[in-house]
């Protein structure tokens, strides 16, 4: 499996023989370049702002989806999980997604501004790939997103929606978040490859470049 990171919340996962999902488009109103994006993918929606809602981006989209629900698509599971800070709290509705292709799962936490409780974390079950929001905003400070991972306990961490050059609002920049996990050096990488045979014995958190 590939992870792609095209910046903000919006990534793009492959495996072989899978259909392609691609997380959260942004649109360039929010201050990054255009997205460029291949269709014949299916589209996750965390919630319903600009910064996370562009489909006119993805073209030939196969599925879009936008709500809680267990979804099978060419034989890849997606489960679409609310973890919205309130049920009332409609301007703060946030979707995760787990992603499952064979043995391996990404969870894709969308815009998450709170630590979930027991419950909801256990019905994720084992999660390869966490994709954290770590800069604040309308998402995780870098303390809670740590805290979150704590609990999650995922393989692989790869931080999202953080400072980058552009952005029209603030965030805190990745640095605040690499530091509460221990991480000395930042070191970015183009793309994520995991196999389900040679997974890390330690949890390993991963800085993606974004290929915008």
């Amino acid at each position: 499996m590939e992870i792609t990171w095209y910046g903000h919340s919006c990534f793009r996962l492959a495996e072989r023989g899978q259909v392609m999902v691609i997380t959260d488009p942004y649109s360039d109103d929010i201050g990054l370049p255009p997205l460029r994006v291949k269709g014949d993918a299916v589209v996750t929606i965390s919630h319903n702002q600009p910064g996370h809602n562009n489909l006119e981006v993805v073209k030939n989209p196969l599925y879009t989806l936008t709500g809680p629900g267990e979804y099978e698509i060419g034989g890849t599971f997606i489960s679409g999980i609310d973890m919205s800070l309130g049920a009332a709290d409609v301007a703060h509705r946030n979707i995760a997604y787990v992603v499952r292709y064979g043995d391996l799962t990404v969870l894709h936490l969308g815009d998450l501004m709170h630590v979930p409780d027991q419950s909801t974390i256990e019905a994720l079950g084992e999660v390869t790939v966490a994709l954290v929001p770590v800069g604040a905003g309308n998402s995780l400070k870098a303390a809670m997103a740590a805290e979150v991972i704590s609990l999650i306990e995922p393989f692989y961490i790869v931080p999202m929606h953080y400072e980058l050059p552009g952005l029209r609002f603030p965030l805190e920049s990745v640095e605040k978040f690499l530091k509460e996990m221990g991480v000395s050096k930042l070191q970015e990488e183009d793309s994520l490859k995991v196999l389900a045979t040679s997974l890390p014995e330690q949890p390993q958190v991963v800085v993606l470049r974004p290929q915008i």
